[in-house]
Order: C-alpha cells, then structure tokens, then sequence
C-alpha cells in the first residue's frame, strides 16, 4: 500500500487483503489518519482509522495496539463507536496498524460547539448537560470493564445526524503509552494537555476518575465556550492542572445556576478521592441539575474569550516536576482535528492565562458559589492520597497556615499510629501480613455504629485469573504487570489472592465514599512489572466505611 496525493489520500488502495478498500480522508492529525472505507465482504461503510508514526515499528507497541483494540471491541453500547476489526498493513514499506471503525454520519463535538458559540455563545447548558450524561454513560460500560478512556476531548466525541453522542477512541491513549520509549523516553506523558487530570500531568497512575476529570474539563468548555486553563505550550498548562484553580463556569457564563458551578467543582478536584465515584455517579448529577433548572439561552460576560478549542492535540511530554515552581517555556506543538472533520488551528491562549515565571500564580476571581478558595502562595504540591485534602487559606498568613498543616498532619499521623497499636493489640498481635491473601477475615474493623458509616459493595469482585494469569509485560515477556484491584471489594481480592499464592499486606483508610473493603489504593502500583517467580507482597489500602 502506497501514499497518495500531498493530503494522505489512498485512492483506490486496500488493507486486509483487498477485503477494505480505502475512500475519502475523513480526517489527518499528527499520529493518526481516519478514511472512509468499503468492507466489500459485509457490504457496508466502515472507518479505518491508520497510526502513521515510528510506532509502527515497534513489535511490543503493535502487540499492544492489537490487544485494546479487541479489549474496545466488547464495548457495546449506544453511545459508544464500535470497533469491528484490527491488523497490520504495509504502507511506505513500514509495518502500520490499523483499527476498522464503525463509520459515523454526523460532526465532531467540537464542531457542534463551535456552531453554537456562533449562535448563542456557548452550548445552552440543558443541552450540555445530556450530552455529557450520554458521554458519561458510554464511559460507565468502559469502566465496568477496567478500560479507562485517558483521552476524553470534543475531538473523541461524535454527534449523529439524530444527536445520539459516540464516543471514540477507547484504548489508543494507552495503546500510545506503551509506545512512547522510541519516541522520547520512559516515564513521558501521552496525552491531551488541555484535558489531562493531575496525576496523568504528574505521571502517575490513573484510574476511572481520571476519566471524570476530562469530562469536567469538557462539559466547563461546552457551559462557558472556553477551556479552563489555557496557555502557550503543553507543559504549562498541564502545570496549571496541577497547581491552578479554575474559576466557577458562571463567572462566564451568567445564566448557569449554582448547581453547574458545584457539579464542575467537584469532577475537577485535584484530588481524586473528592471527585465523583464513578461515571454513573457523575451521570445521576448532571441528569438530576438539567431537570432542576429552567433552560435558558448562555449569558456570556463581554470581553471573555471563547473558542471551542477542537483543534488542541494529543502531545507527548515529560511529567511535571513539582521541585520547580516555574512553569515549563513554549513547545510547538502540531494542531490536530476531530478525526472526522477538517484541520482546524488550536486557540489563541487568552494573555490573562498565561503563567508568570515569578513565585505566586495570579487566578482570576472567584465567586461564592464556587468550592474552593485560592492561596495567594503558591498551592502545595498534589499528592494522591486518600481522604479529602483541605485546601489552603488566603491571606498574609501563608506561613502561620503552613505551619499549622504540619503540625495537624503530626497530630493525624499520631493518632492514627495510635489506632493501629489498637488494632493489633485487639488482634492479638498478628498484624495484616498474610500469605495467599490470608490475615483477618473481616475487610475492615467493626465500624458500623460509626455516623456516617457506609456499608460494603461487595458486587464489586475481581476474576481470579487477574491474579492467576496477569498480563505479560510489554517490556519483558519473562514478567507480569500488577494487577489493577482499585475499588474492588478485598475479599473478592483476598480470594485472587489465594487463587495464585501472592502474599498481601492490608492498611486501613477512614473514607465512606467507597465503603467498607473497597480498595482504595494500592502498593506496587497497577502495571508495574515484577517477576512472578519473586512476585513481591502486594500493599493494599482497604476503606473503613467511616468517614475520615
């Protein structure tokens, strides 16, 4: 298979062994072009959607590729594009894999905003709110099924002709992680700057709620017609998920009730712990607000910019090292469109967003109705650890608060080293060591005469073959990845456990969001590879169901 014309066209070329032949370009970004094209066996229009990078070179990347694609293609679900086919075909005479899509009539998320921005600002929020509950919706099946999008943005959102919201894309975000070694180096970040959680911009492992972070981002840009951080390269706005606040949607936007303001609040928390639980929690909300509020057309305030932002890419970049306080300087990056419409030229950042290479980051003013409340020092690191973080103080009394956070966090530590003598004092001493996922048979202490106890979720289980036949390493096919046992019930992990003879180590975390034995964190951290001869005692952080 050969290029053809200056655009990426492949007139009248095929993949698969004639059986698809290639159309019209439907779309062409930096990593990746999508055709239209003719499935002559089932007689009908697929997309193809082919990665045209150096990655295609790497065996262990394409091994991966193949393996999401046929993980994405058990997603079956309305809102949810679906993958009917993968392989590998030769273009420019270098290995290239492909994905075959199901072919969508209808334009890219962004494009809908943008029509709407001409007409009424931004996206009336009734409207707004369906289509981040549609989005939400697709997401809660992927979730159920361990697939964590990573990549959520307008330009992986798809409206039909009868405004029925697809999602796209599952799996490639991750599928490109695995890739990212010939291209830069480990530990670099794959990923949409303007959309990206914090601990995906600091590096670390996500999960679900990665995900509802991302959705936060879009539905505040469909609400307002802007993106919440904008700047003049990736890494600084990826540095400002970390560190800056946004301002609450209706300081823009003056039609939004309060309840978007809090709904945005909370899916954009630093902390994962303090955002929605799951996508059907997030779903439940944002379908609960539609109905509470009468619609009415957007208000923006004059003199904001808006932009719908449908031309921001997917980049590559290092995490954010928080040992620096200044941001990163300007990257160029390529613009990248929806995957089905024309190029379009990423956003003018608006100057009043950029970032200062001095101590102390300048935020726009805040309204009441908002959740948080900004430092006039620059904000403490962010850390993911479980229970809700308390956020700091503004004022001339930066140091005086400081200090009275690490004298709080002494008190904490103290009387929580205090309970754990407790704990196995009352155990007789035999600690949460356990071999095969053995120790105490209860997934937390008695704690059900605690206010505010949460009870367990124990539909919550993971298959013993996680445990028994885990994933080999795409690194080194003589290792396994750690499996993901995040917010499953400890006994259904216990039981995993014993199923492969894997020792674990269980400490107890107060939160009542999850419930008593949900897997809240975990040590070493999913998809880290270990040898399963010398397979290492896995740590486990197990809820209390009390509140914290």
């Amino acid at each position: 298979m050969s290029q053809d014309g200056a655009h990426g066209r492949y007139a009248g070329r095929a993949v698969a062994g004639g059986r698809y032949q290639l159309r019209d370009l439907l779309g062409e970004g930096g990593m990746a072009s999508v055709h239209l094209a003719y499935d002559t066996v089932l007689d009908r229009q697929v997309a193809i959607k082919t990665l045209h990078t150096e990655l295609g070179r790497e065996q262990a990347f394409r091994e991966r590729f193949r393996r999401e694609a046929q993980s994405v293609a058990k997603l079956t679900h309305t809102n949810i594009v679906s993958v009917f086919d993968t392989g590998e075909d030769e273009l420019d005479g270098m290995t290239t894999p492909y994905i075959v899509m199901e072919y969508i009539e209808g334009k890219p998320l962004g494009s809908v905003l943008d029509a709407d921005i001409q007409q009424y600002g931004a996206m009336p929020a009734d409207k707004a709110l369906k289509v981040t509950a549609d989005v939400l919706a697709a997401l809660e099946i992927s979730h159920e099924m361990g697939l964590v999008h990573r990549d959520i943005k307008p330009g992986n959102v798809m409206m039909t002709k009868r405004n029925v919201v697809k999602v796209m894309d599952f799996g490639i975000a991750r599928a490109m992680q695995s890739g990212v070694t010939s291209m830069t180096q480990t530990g670099m970040v794959v990923g949409t700057p303007q959309y990206l959680s914090p601990e995906q911009a600091l590096g670390r492992g996500v999960d679900a709620r990665s995900d509802l972070y991302s959705v936060g981002i879009m539905l505040f840009q469909l609400v307002t017609g802007r993106l919440p951080f904008e700047a003049d390269s990736p890494l600084a706005i990826a540095y400002a998920h970390v560190q800056e606040e946004p301002v609450a949607p209706s300081s823009i936007n003056r039609s939004l009730p309060p309840a978007v303001d809090a709904l945005v609040a909370r899916a954009l928390r630093k902390n994962p712990n303090e955002r929605f639980p799951s996508a059907e929690a997030m779903r439940d909300e944002c379908l609960r607000v539609a109905a509470s509020f009468t619609a009415a057309a957007p208000s923006i305030v004059p003199g904001v910019p808006t932009s719908s932002g449908a031309g921001v890419s997917s980049a590559v970049f290092p995490p954010i090292d928080q040992s620096t306080q200044a941001p990163p300087g300007p990257v160029q990056t390529p613009y990248q469109p929806g995957p089905y419409g024309n190029p379009t030229p990423a956003p003018t950042p608006s100057p009043a967003y950029g970032y200062p290479q001095q101590g102390g980051y300048q935020t726009p003013p805040q309204t009441a109705a908002y959740a948080h409340q900004q430092s006039s020092a620059t904000p403490p690191p962010y850390n993911i650890t479980p229970g809700p973080s308390t956020p700091a103080t503004g004022g001339s009394g930066g140091q005086k608060n400081n200090r009275a956070v690490i004298i709080g966090s002494i008190v904490v530590a103290l009387v929580a080293i205090g309970g754990l003598i407790t704990a196995l004092t009352m155990n007789g001493g035999s600690g949460n060591n356990a071999k095969g996922g053995g120790g105490s048979n209860s997934a937390s202490p008695s704690s059900s005469a605690v206010a505010g106890h949460k009870g367990p979720d124990t539909t919550k289980t993971i298959e013993t073959t996680k445990c028994t036949e885990p994933e080999t390493s795409y690194n080194d096919p003589k290792k396994v990845r750690v499996p993901d046992f995040s917010f499953k019930y400890v006994l259904s992990v216990k039981s995993c456990f014993q199923a492969a003879g894997w020792q674990m180590k269980i400490k107890h975390v107060d939160e009542n969001t999850y419930g008593e034995g949900t897997v809240m964190d975990q040590f070493p951290t999913p998809g880290t590879d270990v040898d399963p001869k010398n397979m290492p005692e896995i740590e486990l952080s197990v809820s209390t169901g009390n509140p914290s």
